[in-house]
């Protein structure tokens, strides 16, 4: 399964461009603020209590200066290695926000080379939010919207049986939305970040950093 626009763009939605204000990274939760934090990783040093590795590639990752780096290996949705993953908080009861930055310390070469966040129901990938190489550009995936090849905070909204994908390109200030559709309904659902569709003979590496989940008022 690769979930690219060449076909497959799994639940990619309706392809939208809508401009919606959000938190900044380092803001805090006050009370003026609604959006509750309820899980906060740095992927600075040691990680937080609740991940899990899926195929575990040992001495393929590691800790630098700014956040968790992963190499960006060889594969697909269901064969991918170094995914982290941890359990997901429960949409049929609320909505939420997932973020995390997403660097590519090297130029991305091969064609749908990405990383981001996928989602998981009942142990399955039915989801991703990435920055992808699709035709020789970088890319969000849903919507295929075109950005320039440089940091990138990713913002995935879901509820009981929705969801938004945003993305905020590095030295903006506001995120923007590049699909929205459907989910199945919730099972076990799990969140991770990874990355797959790497060179096999060359070094990618990809940082994680500041991976947040936020309570969404009710609307």
């Amino acid at each position: 399964m690769n979930w690219s626009t060449k076909g497959s763009g799994l639940l990619a939605g309706a392809c939208l461009l809508v401009v919606v204000a959000a938190p900044q990274m380092d803001d805090k939760v006050s009370a003026n603020q609604p959006e509750q934090l309820i899980f906060e990783d740095r992927l600075q040093g040691q990680l937080a209590q609740g991940w899990y590795w899926l195929r575990e590639h040992p001495g393929y990752w590691r800790f630098g200066d700014k956040g968790l780096e992963i190499r960006v290996e060889p594969g697909v949705a269901t064969t991918v290695k170094n995914a982290l993953v941890r359990p997901a908080p429960n949409r049929a009861e609320a909505s939420y926000a997932i973020e995390v930055t997403v660097n590519n310390l090297s130029p991305l070469t091969n064609q749908y080379e990405q990383a981001g966040i996928t989602w998981y129901v009942a142990k399955k990938p039915v989801f991703k939010l990435v920055k992808e190489l699709v035709d020789g550009q970088v890319c969000i995936i849903p919507g295929k919207k075109p950005i320039p090849d440089k940091p990138v905070r990713l913002r995935l909204v879901v509820s009981k049986d929705r969801f938004i994908a945003q993305y905020k390109p590095e030295g903006e200030k506001e995120f923007l939305t590049a699909a929205e559709g459907s989910l199945p309904p919730p099972s076990d659902d799990e969140v991770s970040i990874q990355c797959y569709n790497g060179p096999a003979d060359a070094e990618h590496w990809i940082r994680f950093e500041d991976f947040r989940i936020w309570k969404l008022p009710n609307p």
